[in-house]
């Protein structure tokens, strides 16, 4: 039976920790006020996260890259001007450089208190933050083929975004961290193929009414149907320091699964591999980023990552130009020339430390990019 072209509308997430303008240390009791301020302009749109030294932004659904743009812009500004008032400013970053996760406190709200229930010191060491990206795909079976055959593409996305290097003050030697400390919580990591929505409400729903989760919003995978909306969600990003960069990676996805749709109506489909496979670009990604390679299954061999990247953009130059997001695809480009924000940060301390500096300095001098280049539009 023939499906409906998906609109392929977007909505970008994003987790920002708050730390202090003079000290850059977490801000570990954050003013109610400040959050109570953003809200009055933009609702729930900015909201508080689970450590209270985070907080989250939603923009609206955006029909196109522009429109994701603008509500980025929009939100990041208001963040960063609000939370300015209170010497306070919001980093962009999955992990903080060099913050103990002991002394965060945890956001009073019911469902943030059973998650730290439940999960323990598990839940405590969660002082980690994400970029999600929400896909309008409307016909559910379709959400979950087209979900399937994206696994392919997560590590790619990953190695573009991964700002997490550091942990507790040390350089952990990974571009990202923070997937390494997410893995262990239940119901991460790459999916189960399903082949069909009713299948995976089925074993959803052996989970509900074991009494495990109470919906499916507690399955934390790096790409899962939404429990809320009628979308794809990516989760497996890092959250991405240089705003554009963002928007290169949603404007690659979109184009993504553009492409994979455009390969159905041509009685085409991109190939599956098995996770175990998977998951070893999956942890490639996370340690070298783009630096490294990945396995090209087709091919049977590493490829330098710049060159999947290269692929990549050649695969979906027609479809990013019916989306009109081609310029922000080709400025994924910029990113393999310059670095991810990994590359800057790791590049910042190692400069400090060469010029003699100790390493709380040079890590201060980490954070002190960080609040620069995440208002840097």
């Amino acid at each position: 039976m023939p499906v409906t072209k998906p609109l392929f509308t977007l909505g970008i997430e994003e987790e920002y920790f708050l730390v202090d303008k003079h000290t850059f240390d977490l801000v570990s009791n954050p003013p109610e006020e400040m959050l109570a301020r953003c809200q009055e302009k933009y609702g729930e749109q900015i909201c508080p996260e689970f450590i209270q030294s985070q907080i989250e932004i939603g923009t609206q659904v955006c029909t196109n890259i522009s429109e994701a743009r603008a509500e980025l812009i929009k939100l990041r500004s208001t963040v960063s001007e609000i939370a300015s008032e209170y010497n306070i400013a919001p980093i962009a970053a999955s992990t903080h450089p060099y913050a103990k996760w002991r002394e965060q406190r945890h956001t009073e709200r019911q469902r943030y208190k059973m998650l730290a229930d439940d999960f323990q010191l598990i839940a405590n060491r969660m002082l980690i933050g994400g970029m999600h990206i929400h896909y309008g795909i409307e016909d559910k079976d379709l959400r979950i083929d087209l979900m399937n055959q994206f696994c392919y593409f997560l590590p790619h996305l990953l190695a573009l975004s991964c700002s997490s290097p550091f942990w507790l003050g040390s350089n952990t030697g990974l571009e990202c961290y923070r997937l390494t400390v997410f893995n262990d919580m239940p119901r991460t990591g790459l999916p189960t193929r399903f082949d069909s929505f009713a299948e995976y409400e089925r074993n959803v729903n052996v989970l509900i009414e074991a009494g495990i989760i109470e919906d499916s919003t507690k399955i934390w995978w790096d790409i899962r149907p939404s429990g809320r909306y009628p979308t794809v969600e990516l989760r497996v990003m890092d959250v991405c320091t240089n705003m554009e960069d963002s928007l290169s990676i949603a404007a690659l996805a979109q184009s993504l699964f553009h492409m994979l749709f455009r390969l159905r109506t041509e009685n085409k489909r991109w190939r599956e591999y098995r996770k175990m496979l998977l998951n070893e670009n999956r942890w490639r990604a996370m340690r070298y980023g783009l630096d490294g390679s990945l396995i090209d299954f087709a091919k049977g061999e590493l490829t330098p990552f710049p060159e999947l990247i290269e692929e990549l953009i050649d695969m979906v130059k027609e479809d990013a130009e019916e989306l009109g997001c081609l310029q922000e695809v080709l400025n994924c480009r910029n990113i393999l020339q310059r670095g991810n924000s990994a590359h800057s940060q790791v590049a910042i301390y190692n400069e400090s430390l060469a010029a003699g500096d100790e390493q709380t300095v040079a890590l201060k001098k980490v954070v002190d990019w960080l609040i620069t280049e995440t208002v840097n539009f």
